[in-house]
């Protein structure tokens, strides 16, 4: 006699489920409203998440994992509160072959689909010292931090339909202003403040700390060649004309395996526990198929 609950049977309710959250996942939108296609192909993935629930509802691990009533009235609660009203939500739900009650048996599967791959991920080897450090020296890439610079500039942008802002008043205004900086470099942030006509004016011409390739290219090239304290000669993007100050420099970097270990084992701690329940999917396939077998 099969000890597999009632509610792992072929469940309309349960897989319409599976498909709205597909298409919402992969579409932006409910099922209703996706061309052919896109339809077939959310039914499928549909199909496979719905088959995959129910192989673990069926398995032995999951009869004793016990979903309380509240549990199931939190999650439709959650559900329901992105309806303005109560008739929107349940509008909803008939424009995509869901009832109330459907939906909470569809979010009880899932609560109890989520604690037996709980609990079988929890069955993963710990972390050791020697996962950590091998971990470390595969992928030092990840550890290192990139040079970055703080700077602050001045803009002065190129607009024809003005007088002062033509390209070459432009410029010529940019020059003036970076040939009183050659003389007082230490007023820069004023000056920005004073005729930057770019936002980081309210702060002195702030750009921050930034790392190659954050800048449009003819600043980040500019930048990335200063010395620490330095004050370009004008430089052009599209943008306009530029005067940049490289404030600061921050050299590259690896960060310590001391520093780095937390969120090694954190990283290493989540793939034994998706292998884990890799695994444990993959040997309850070979199982069921086996039983099919003999049948």
């Amino acid at each position: 006699m099969s000890t597999q609950p009632a509610f792992v049977q072929h469940d309309k309710p349960a897989y319409a489920y599976h498909l709205l959250k597909v298409a919402l996942n992969s579409y932006q939108k409910p099922p209703p409203q996706l061309p052919a296609d896109q339809l077939k192909q959310a039914r499928d993935k549909a199909e496979k998440s719905w088959e995959v629930e129910s192989l673990v509802l069926g398995a032995p691990e999951a009869a004793d994992v016990v979903v309380g009533e509240s549990q199931v009235d939190s999650a439709f609660a959650e559900v329901a509160g992105r309806y303005e009203t109560a008739e929107a939500f349940r509008e909803d739900l008939r424009h995509n072959d869901l009832d109330e009650a459907g939906l909470r048996g569809a979010l009880r599967r899932e609560l109890i689909f989520d604690g037996v791959m709980q609990r079988v991920a929890a069955k993963a080897p710990a972390v050791d010292d020697l996962d950590v450090r091998l971990f470390y020296e595969l992928h030092r890439d990840r550890f290192g931090v990139p040079e970055q610079r703080t700077a602050r500039h001045i803009l002065i942008t190129v607009n024809p339909e003005f007088v002062e802002n033509t390209h070459s008043a432009a410029l010529a205004r940019a020059q003036a202003l970076a040939d009183k900086l050659a003389r007082k470099p230490n007023r820069f942030a004023s000056l920005a403040r004073q005729h930057s006509e770019c936002p980081s004016a309210l702060e002195g011409g702030k750009l921050g700390t930034v790392p190659r390739g954050q800048l449009f290219p003819e600043l980040d090239v500019t930048l990335f060649a200063m010395a620490e304290g330095e004050i370009s000669p004008v430089v052009e993007s599209e943008m306009g004309f530029h005067i940049l100050w490289c404030e600061k420099i921050a050299a590259s970097r690896f960060i310590p395996l001391s520093k780095a270990r937390e969120r090694i084992v954190e990283l290493i701690e989540e793939r034994k526990r998706r292998n884990c329940q890799k695994n444990w999917l993959a040997q309850l396939r070979r199982t069921k198929h086996g039983h099919k077998e003999l049948s």
